[in-house]
């Protein structure tokens, strides 16, 4: 199975060196990427340091990390801050997007992605969210989700591969959501983040092949 993965990130792009750690098997947990500086709770922090639930991981300029922490994987972008709310059940089930943009996948268990005003509950899905001056670009890349915010009712969002990107706005009082791009971040990455966890994204299942286009 690790072998399969390999393969599928190196047909996807992938870094060969997360490659070949993958067929061995031997892929860090905690900070597993960096690209530039990051930190862990405000300390400097480089491949191999720890990141649990409950910690804040922040990128510096022209920086990204990936980050691993049990099932759920992230892929920061530059000046990217983000909080891992720490559930009863010691696992993370809460992600706050404070700063930047972040790939996610996440095991199938309650989470909530909390960004500006807005408040998405989802579940063993992948996302991908971006702050910005504009509000809130988020893209369901596959999965269930429901999006609150103020003064607007629940949205329940369900897509396989990338259907419905959403810009969310809020002008003080009510929440807005307009269609919006496909933007900053493939498929790649998201077979990538999977494999890191021992996953792979459902449009990789029964024998599908990658969908190197669009994506």
């Amino acid at each position: 199975m690790r072998r399969r993965q390999a393969l599928a990130l190196l047909a996807a792009g992938a870094s060969t060196a997360i490659a070949r750690a993958l067929a061995k098997g031997d892929v860090p947990t905690g900070v597993n990427r960096v690209d530039g500086t990051v930190q862990v709770n405000g300390a400097q922090a480089r491949i191999g340091t720890p990141v649990r639930p409950g910690d804040r991981v922040a990128t510096g300029p022209s920086s990204s990390a990936v980050i691993v922490v049990n099932k759920d994987a992230f892929l920061m972008r530059s000046q990217t801050t983000i909080e891992l709310g720490k559930g009863p059940d010691g696992l993370v089930n809460q992600l706050l997007v404070a700063t930047g943009g972040v790939l996610s996948v996440f095991s199938k268990k309650p989470m909530v992605i909390k960004a500006s005003t807005a408040s998405i509950g989802i579940r063993g899905t992948g996302a991908y969210l971006e702050m910005d001056a504009g509000g809130v670009y988020f893209c369901l890349c596959y999965g269930d989700a429901v999006i609150d915010g103020p003064n607007m009712a629940s949205r329940e969002v369900r897509t396989t591969h990338h259907e419905s990107p959403l810009l969310l706005h809020d002008d003080g009082t009510t929440m807005r959501i307009e269609p919006g791009p496909f933007r900053n971040h493939s498929d790649a990455e998201l077979i990538m983040l999977e494999a890191l966890v021992g996953r792979e994204p459902p449009f990789m299942k029964d024998g599908q092949a990658y969908p190197a286009g669009k994506y």
